[in-house]
């Protein structure tokens, strides 16, 4: 595939636009180095790649895989034995930081992203180099104080120094008898030592080295005797300073010399990794997918294929070729869009060779093309004398005499350019030849003789450019398997022409040119308004099928809510039962206590009477649902406030709301549910004893009167604890399954004192923080057991 091809097809443009996403000249060097592999094993890796950091981009949007520069320049100089500035120093520092960062983070994810992760394997670690530059240069690029021993005593000294010699001078300013002779009583520097300014009448007067003098010439700027020495100093020390901060660049530019290959290993895996994601990039902006590549070589499926280089609503279309034709005559009025349709399948297949997710449907499939040929637009030449003719014959010769079955063509307007009847004879010849080689081959064409070429031919299949017979205008899509026409008289009176000449023109038509074209028009016609009938059946049937696929998604929640409610009621039910047979145990004991006093025979009895009503709360409801089973249970049966047995809990309830659809609202415990008749039986009163009422009675008003939250908020730790242990015992008696304690944010101590407490408590199943809108860390959640 030479560059001209590449250049005719715009894959030029192509790789501009993917250099937009590299960050480094790491990067955009290898998307210019691109081209189209003729390798399927290469090509594959190569798009895995590219899906690999599309879905990085997608699963960890906020993943670091940036944060260098372009170092090779600073690396080979150092290597050289060059000494690298504290701002190079600092690139060098923040790209082993990033090559070290992007390493970790790739393989300890290398399940994941495998290719990634093989390509992070071949990056290096610089610890050492990377922890002495930082150590050693500031942010700003300065070297600090801290890059060695020496470099600290000197800068000591050095401040020590100059804080004398200021101090010297600032009192020499503050003197009476000296300020007469200053312009200003300030300290200043000039060549890099100490001066004041002294006024040039009274320069005599000041025993000194004159070091500069104003622009007007009124004052002179004076080293005082006083303070040479010490400025002596100064400038010594600044030296001293100068030669270790070199001496600390020359030993870190050694370390990076020492390691520039490995570090240039590393930069070239860095280039891949920001080449791979700057593919990705592209794919994640263009909606763009991995084709497939199948085992068939040189043929290709483009389900929806758009232009990559077009912006707007582009109109996507299926190019199918190289299954059950090897060729396609594409025809159609001039601005239908048969030029982007060729392009657009010529650069897809170059893009997909090279790694590059495609603007294609997910179930696009590809072969591997050896060879691309193409002829489009006016190639004519001038230094060589040709015309737009003889340069496409020179093309055409040439594909004939090189394409084979791995080579795709692409000829715009095939035959174009001469007189129409030898250039339609011209055209046919010519594919019949490439028909014969076994190339896969698109053309575009205005010459009716071509389509009937294709009508008959095994291996050649017709298609055409749709155009809208009511607007007059081309849709953009392209029709496979019917032939189309220029529609250049309708253009034309779209466009303005009169009338006259346009009925003239038809007139010099002959009759069976008429015929075909008023055929075709009209089998156009008709298959619009076919395939319009079928896709407003398409949308009626797809609307049917939602609304199916909704219903049954409400009955199967509806079952399983209904499903969760009774389990949930029978498990809450059980609870119940368990708690009030610990609290008629708990009121034999205190009846044990209290009757300490009595005589043998008197607390037998009693304890006798206590146990049979115990019996009876947990035989009772079992006999009055044996004794009611059989009934026939009628609406006008049932009241609100009426108690009932509900033999499913095998628990009796009561009735809180009227009957309504065949069912009532019975309160059972805690829990509230919507039951049918048929699940209810009625309770005799006269089966009801004093004791049993009692003790239901008891405990639905204790259910009903605890919440299930409990304020903790404002309280001390100690006190907390003691309201949360009665309010454990309350709510299991009224059977909750899960309450919420509100212990507030703040300081964290309440909320750790509670759940410490509740750790130890069995009766606690499980604990856990508030979810997103049940307060959050402000509110611990809890499970009865």
């Amino acid at each position: 595939m030479n560059e001209r091809v590449l250049k005719r097809l715009e894959y030029d443009k192509v790789l501009e636009n993917l250099a937009g996403y590299c960050g480094t000249s790491l990067g955009r060097e290898r998307v210019f180095a691109l081209r189209p592999s003729i390798s399927a094993e290469e090509i594959i890796k190569s798009q895995a790649e590219t899906t690999e950091g599309k879905n990085l981009l997608r699963l960890e949007p906020l993943a670091q895989t940036g944060g260098y520069s372009d170092i090779r320049l600073h690396v080979e100089r150092a290597s050289h034995g060059a000494i690298l500035e504290p701002s190079d120093l600092l690139s060098v520092g923040h790209t082993l930081a990033a090559c070290r960062q992007i390493k970790d983070f790739l393989m300890a994810r290398r399940e994941t992203y495998p290719l990634l992760g093989e390509i992070s394997a071949s990056l290096d670690y610089y610890n050492t180099i990377e922890k002495n530059i930082f150590t050693a240069i500031l942010p700003g690029a300065e070297v600090s104080d801290s890059a060695s021993g020496a470099l600290a005593a000197i800068r000591r000294k050095l401040a020590r120094t100059r804080s004398s010699v200021k101090e010297q001078l600032e009192k020499l300013t503050r003197s009476a008898a000296f300020q007469k002779y200053l312009q200003d009583p300030i300290v200043t520097i000039r060549e890099d030592r100490y001066v004041v300014p002294v006024k040039l009448e009274y320069r005599s007067q000041v025993r000194g080295i004159v070091h500069d003098q104003s622009s007007s010439g009124a004052t002179v700027f004076v080293e005082p005797m006083a303070v040479i020495e010490a400025n002596n100093e100064i400038r010594r020390l600044q030296a001293e300073e100068k030669e270790e901060i070199i001496k600390i660049l020359r030993d870190l530019s050694g370390q990076i010399g020492a390691a520039a290959d490995s570090i240039c290993l590393s930069l070239d895996g860095l280039g891949h990794l920001e080449f791979i994601m700057a593919k990705a990039r592209y794919s994640r902006d263009l909606y763009a997918e991995e084709p497939l590549f199948g085992q068939n070589p040189a043929h290709f499926v483009l389900k929806k294929a758009r232009h990559p280089l077009l912006a707007g609503n582009v109109t996507p279309n299926d190019l199918v070729l190289g299954e059950s034709y090897n060729i396609l005559v594409i025809t159609g009025p001039n601005t239908g869009g048969k030029t982007v349709a060729l392009k657009t399948a010529g650069l897809l297949v170059l893009m997909a060779q090279s790694g590059l997710h495609i603007p294609a449907g997910e179930t696009t499939e590809l072969g591997v093309f050896e060879q691309l040929f193409v002829d489009i637009g006016d190639e004519q030449s001038i230094e060589q004398n040709l015309s737009t003719f003889s340069s496409h014959l020179n093309n055409i010769i040439h594909i004939l005499g090189t394409a084979g079955p791995s080579s795709l063509v692409l000829i715009d307007e095939l035959g174009a350019g001469t007189d129409p009847t030898e250039g339609a004879a011209l055209a046919q010849a010519t594919l019949e030849r490439l028909n014969d080689t076994g190339a896969r081959v698109m053309v575009t064409t205005h010459f009716s003789e071509l389509k009937t070429f294709a009508r008959g031919r095994p291996g050649v299949e017709n298609a055409s450019m749709e155009f809208d017979a009511v607007t007059l205008r081309p849709t953009y899509r392209l029709l496979t398997g019917k032939p189309g026409h220029s529609n250049a008289f309708e253009i034309a009176l779209r466009l303005g022409m009169e009338q006259k000449i346009i009925d003239r023109a038809r007139e010099f038509l002959t009759k069976e040119q008429i015929e075909m074209a008023d055929l075709i028009k009209d089998l156009e016609q008709s298959r619009q308004k076919i395939e319009g009938e079928r896709e407003e059946t398409r949308k009626l049937l797809d609307q049917a099928r939602e609304t199916r696929l909704r219903y049954e998604k409400m009955e199967e929640d509806l079952l399983s809510q209904r499903q969760s409610m009774t389990e949930k009621a029978r498990e809450e039910a059980g609870r119940i039962v368990l708690k009030m047979q610990k609290e008629a145990k708990e009121t034999i004991r205190e009846f044990r206590e209290r009757m300490a006093g009595e005589s043998a025979r008197e607390k037998e009895i009693a304890i006798s009477e206590v146990r049979r009503k115990i019996q009876s709360i947990k035989t009772g409801n079992s006999r009055q649902a044996l004794k009611s089973q059989n009934q026939e249970q009628r609406a006008e049966g049932f009241t609100a406030g009426q108690e009932v047995f509900v033999p499913m809990f095998n628990m009796r309830g009561r009735i809180t709301d009227t009957v309504e659809n065949g069912g009532v609202q019975v309160q059972v415990g805690a829990v509230k549910l919507f039951l049918p008749l048929n699940e209810l039986r009625t309770v005799e009163k006269e089966a009801v004893s004093a004791g049993q009422v009692h003790t239901g009675g008891t405990l639905i008003d204790k259910a009903r009167a605890i919440s299930s939250q409990l304020d903790l908020r404002g309280k001390r730790a100690e006190e907390a604890l003691l309201e949360v242990d009665k309010y454990l015992d309350d709510a299991g008696l009224a059977g909750l399954a899960r309450i919420f304690l509100i212990h507030g944010k703040g300081t964290g101590a309440l909320r750790i004192a509670v759940q410490q407490y509740l750790k130890a408590d069995h009766r606690i199943k499980s604990f856990r923080f508030g979810e997103h809108g049940e307060g959050g860390l402000g509110v611990t959640v809890v499970d009865l057991a």
